[in-house]
């Protein structure tokens, strides 16, 4: 199961990448969570920060300052490694597979690290 749909087009990278793993982590649920009835805390659990990721991103764009902007992003950053954890832990319970964790895994990662650099970049602004 690899995830992997039409992306949508905010012309924002970090908007863009947000919302289509938003939208992977949706269907990822959808489909894992009805086979797994007794892990389903897990994956509400994964539900609510993979979606939460792209819902700060958005929320940071309408910030008042730059402070909140940054703070936004920061949660934003904090969601996304929260769900890199999940993503390990069912990477190592055996619930995903090491093909399933890669693809979600690697798109978090890489919203992790553009997060960072952001709130890099607006701190020394």
């Amino acid at each position: 199961m690899i995830l992997k749909e039409k992306t949508v087009k905010y012309y924002n990278p970090i908007l863009e990448k947000s919302f289509n793993f938003a939208i992977r982590i949706v269907k990822f649920y959808k489909l894992k969570s009805p086979d797994n009835y007794s892990l389903n805390s897990l994956f509400k659990q994964i539900l609510r920060s993979g979606t939460s990721i792209g819902a700060n991103v958005s929320e940071a764009q309408s910030a008042f300052t730059k402070k909140d902007f940054i703070n936004k992003l920061g949660i934003a950053l904090k969601e996304s490694r929260e769900t890199e954890y999940c993503l390990k832990l069912f990477k190592e319970s055996e619930i995903i597979t090491e093909k399933e964790f890669l693809s979600l895994f690697k798109d978090c990662e890489e919203l992790s690290k553009l997060l960072t650099s952001i709130i890099k970049t607006s701190k020394e602004l």
